[in-house]
């Protein structure tokens, strides 16, 4: 059984949510340094850094992209999905006819995010 992980509360940078952003649509470091104008060292230890930062290690049997763009997913929103043309398998609309995600209105999640 894999141990439980346990995040740390460190407010990510703007830059930090930038890359994570783009991490989790599944842009490689190459990738994301191109759209950003950065180099790859750059994104390659802000990826690390924020590992670091919210507690994530990698191991042979773990895959530290994945988790960070879990972790990154849980925290600022699914807005991912909208990139991939594939329909949120837990979507449903309230009693007022709004978009819900998980319990939670998809405007505000991508409000939050913007």
């Amino acid at each position: 059984m894999a141990p439980e992980r346990i995040l740390n509360t460190r407010e990510l940078n703007p830059f930090e949510k930038l890359v994570l952003g783009l991490l989790s649509e599944g842009k490689t470091n190459s990738a994301i340094a191109r759209q950003t104008s950065h180099n790859e060292k750059v994104i390659e230890n802000t990826v690390s850094r924020t590992a670091r930062a919210l507690n994530i290690k990698s191991d042979p049997d773990t895959n530290m992209r994945v988790l960070l763009a879990l972790a990154f997913r849980r925290h600022y929103g699914d807005a991912a999905i909208e990139h991939l043309s594939v329909t949120c398998a837990h979507l449903e609309e309230d009693e007022a006819g709004r978009e819900l995600c998980d319990g939670k209105i998809i405007d505000v999640i991508r409000a939050n995010l913007s």
